[in-house]
């Protein structure tokens, strides 16, 4: 049955009320999603800003922690420092070398023989050591005692008689003492002698230097005097100034008299030590 007109007009109304609807809703889902798409990438945006803002403040913080930290290393060098200057000025002003022989001490030894005993001490960290020739002269065994109070076999390198010094090897590693330059000293400085008189083992004694240059034993003009005390077992051990230095081997002492003391200067220990250790061990060591 065919649809009267006015039905026709009420399908075609509906039909076109739909369309606009459908329109309608497609043109308010694409401004949606156009809209949603722009709040998306607003919103990616601010992140990423955020991140490079982040990331910027991250490096900027880093920085700073590592500018602090080489604030702090430098600081702690320079304290470092300062500390060894204060050593020194105390060793210099007041006589207290409190702060030098903490170190030094630890280069120290004791030589132990079957006909004696006597001191030297540590110039190389493998173990090389110095001491009086005449310590060793005649030992038919010998044992050296580090600052940790160990005991160690020595084995000889070689000697020189004519200046009384001889070269050991104990085996490990070590505290060094170094030497100074003996030509820098001067009559009046303040000096320190470590050794084991009469077996007291890793004793100091304080004093200055009297005189350059005294002749010794071998009538060589190589010797300071000093009035720091010197007895039996302190032969071999450093002679120290206040900066930690050796300038001397303590040698011998003249017994008819008071604070009559001598050390072979450092520049004669050292040509005697490399001496030595190119003929033994084809090198220097000092």
């Amino acid at each position: 049955m065919p649809l009267e007109r006015h039905h026709k007009i009420l399908i075609g109304s509906f039909s076109s009320v739909v369309i606009i609807i459908l329109v309608i809703n497609s043109i308010f889902l694409y401004l949606l999603f156009g809209q949603l798409q722009l709040s998306h990438n607003n919103l990616k945006a601010e992140i990423q800003q955020l991140q490079t803002e982040t990331q910027t403040k991250f490096n900027e913080i880093t920085t700073n922690v590592l500018e602090q930290k080489e604030e702090l290393n430098s600081l702690g060098a320079e304290l470092g420092t300062v500390s060894e200057e204060f050593d020194i000025l105390k060793a210099t002003t007041s006589a207290d070398f409190s702060g030098i022989i903490e170190n030094a001490i630890k280069g120290v030894v004791t030589i132990r023989t079957n006909t004696g005993q006597g001191t030297g001490f540590i110039i190389d960290s493998d173990g090389y050591v110095v001491t009086n020739y005449h310590i060793m002269d005649g030992a038919t065994a010998a044992g050296i005692i580090t600052y940790d109070g160990e005991m160690h076999a020595v084995s000889p390198v070689g000697h020189n008689a004519q200046m009384d010094i001889s070269l050991l090897k104990i085996e490990g590693n070590y505290d060094t003492l170094e030497l100074g330059n003996s030509d820098d000293v001067s009559v009046g400085e303040k000096v320190i002698a470590i050794g084991n008189p009469l077996g007291l083992q890793f004793s100091v004694s304080e004093g200055i230097i009297s005189a350059l240059h005294r002749a010794g034993p071998n009538n060589l003009e190589y010797y300071f005097q000093t009035d720091a005390a010197l007895n039996s077992g302190n032969s071999g051990g450093p002679l120290i100034n206040t900066r930690g230095d050796v300038i001397g081997i303590n040698n011998f002492k003249i017994s008819d008299g008071e604070s009559l003391g001598f050390a072979l200067e450092s520049k004669y220990i050292k040509e005697a030590v490399n001496s030595i250790a190119m003929q033994a061990l084809n090198q220097t060591l000092i």
